[in-house]
């Protein structure tokens, strides 16, 4: 079967890709090597819609990170049923000494387009950010930032390219590439060949070999691990705004992140490492982190701490790579996407369909094209009196599968029909398992629901895929 465009990887790059292409009339296929779309570098991203600051005005990602906040704002959460919460930033300097970084960052914010940056003092801290520790002396509020659950930023997007007409095949590793000139390309994923005359990559970690197997070995990835440490719920209002460091050459620091689920979360490190693999967490890591959340407020402790986990960037130079490679015509890389690759993320598919469309690939808006996707119901962020009305519509609503999280059996019933196949596909769009005791409540619940849904054996089920299941048969 031959398509428009092939788009490597389903995460957040190639799911916003993916729905800006679905607005054209065009043949678009998704192929993504994990079991479910955002199980890649976007699973362990921190959320954060950053507003443009901390990046030079010069570069292309300070100018998509901006773009990418207003559309966020002005367009997707409300089109996308996305629960986006701008609760704004501080920059927090521990010096008084460093206000001229912090004018340095608010003018070249400015010069960005970034609106209402305001240094403020600590007479302002205390009334707006009580929880700051002594040494906190002054910040720069940023009141355009704002959090969003990443996963289901993915997932809005995916399902309203699918419904659009693109086409998803996960557990599609792409092994081969093969280029036929004007005829395009020749993709091997899933044992399957797949015909397009256009090849997106948006792989992500493995952006470098995609690129390279399709003949531009033009740049390379390196992993950039960064450990974060998820607080208990009980914790939701340490912090109003999330909470920056002055940054660093390399790093934006650890961070206080509020989540628009409610753990609040702290860290992340950043570590440049050779395996793409290795989502480790250590000793050195959690205490690095510690010690730099504890700083900033000094009321957190490692009893906090109900989740460690580790995320991998894809580092290429200071810059996101995003061009067509002249010598492979039609390849388009997405490469190098780090933060603020998620807030990034919209602008730069816009970008990526400009390049398309300048390269010859014919762009006929769709004139049924649906922009809206409804707001899937979570107990956990509406009101009583909302949740009393889903109950008497629907008793499912009222029957709690995760107590942690306050996740209905209706909720994880929905999360299958939308498209949840694994545990975790279900975690990640419901926040069932996601507490304190990590499933061991409601995991039982969980996969029974799965099996009723999906007609399948208690055996087949599995975390996050293939080589993962809960339950074996038993065999003589």
């Amino acid at each position: 079967m031959s398509h428009d465009v092939i788009i490597v990887g389903a995460g957040i790059t190639g799911a916003a890709i993916a729905r800006e292409l679905s607005r054209y009339r065009l043949k678009i296929l998704i192929l993504e090597k994990e079991a479910e779309p955002a199980f890649g570098v976007s699973k362990s991203n921190s959320g954060i819609i950053h507003a443009g600051t901390q990046n030079p005005p010069t570069s292309l990602k300070g100018w998509l990170c901006v773009e990418g906040n207003r559309l966020m704002r002005e367009e997707l959460s409300g089109d996308l049923g996305l629960n986006f919460v701008q609760c704004g930033q501080l920059i927090v300097v521990f010096d008084l000494a460093d206000l001229p970084e912090l004018e340095n960052i608010k003018t070249e914010g400015e010069a960005l387009g970034v609106k209402g940056l305001e240094i403020v003092d600590r007479a302002w801290l205390d009334k707006n950010e009580p929880n700051l520790g002594p040494d906190v002396k002054a910040a720069l509020y940023v009141p355009s930032a704002g959090i969003i659950s990443p996963y289901r930023f993915v997932y809005a997007l995916i399902e309203n390219a699918v419904k659009n007409g693109a086409e998803l095949k996960v557990l599609h590793k792409v092994t081969a590439i093969r280029v036929k000139g004007k005829e395009g390309f020749e993709v091997v994923a899933g044992g399957e060949v797949y015909r397009a005359r256009y090849l997106v990559n948006a792989a992500g970690l493995y952006a470098d070999e995609i690129s390279a197997m399709a003949g531009a070995a033009t740049f390379k990835i390196t992993p950039r691990k960064g450990e974060e440490y998820l607080l208990d719920k009980k914790r939701e209002h340490i912090a109003r705004h999330i909470v920056f460091p002055l940054p660093s050459k390399t790093s934006k620091g650890i961070l206080i992140i509020k989540t628009s689920d409610g753990n609040p979360m702290i860290g992340p490190t950043a570590h440049d490492i050779g395996d793409k693999e290795d989502l480790s967490t250590s000793d050195e890591g959690l205490a690095e982190v510690l010690a730099g959340a504890r700083r900033m407020m000094p009321s957190i402790s490692g009893g906090d701490i109900i989740a460690y986990f580790a995320g991998l960037r894809p580092v290429s130079g200071k810059d996101f790579v995003i061009r067509h490679e002249d010598p492979v015509p039609g390849l388009v890389n997405v490469a190098g996407i780090q933060s603020p690759g998620l807030t990034s993320a919209p602008a730069i598919a816009v970008m990526a369909a400009d390049i398309l469309r300048k390269h010859g690939l014919a762009l006929e808006p769709r004139e049924e094209f649906q922009r809206a996707r409804p707001r899937p119901a979570h107990l956990f962020q509406i009101p009583p009196e909302e949740t009393r009305r889903l109950i008497g519509k629907n008793p499912s609503y009222g029957d709690i599968v995760c107590r942690c999280e306050l996740v209905s059996a209706q909720e994880v019933r929905d999360a299958v029909k939308r498209g949840a196949r694994t545990l975790d596909g279900v975690k990640f769009r419901t926040r069932a398992q996601a507490g304190r005791c990590h499933g061991g409540f409601c995991t039982t619940r969980i996969m029974k629901i799965m099996q009723e849904e999906l007609g399948l054996p208690v055996t087949a089920i599995t975390k996050r895929g293939p080589g993962s299941e809960l339950i074996k048969e038993e065999r003589e």
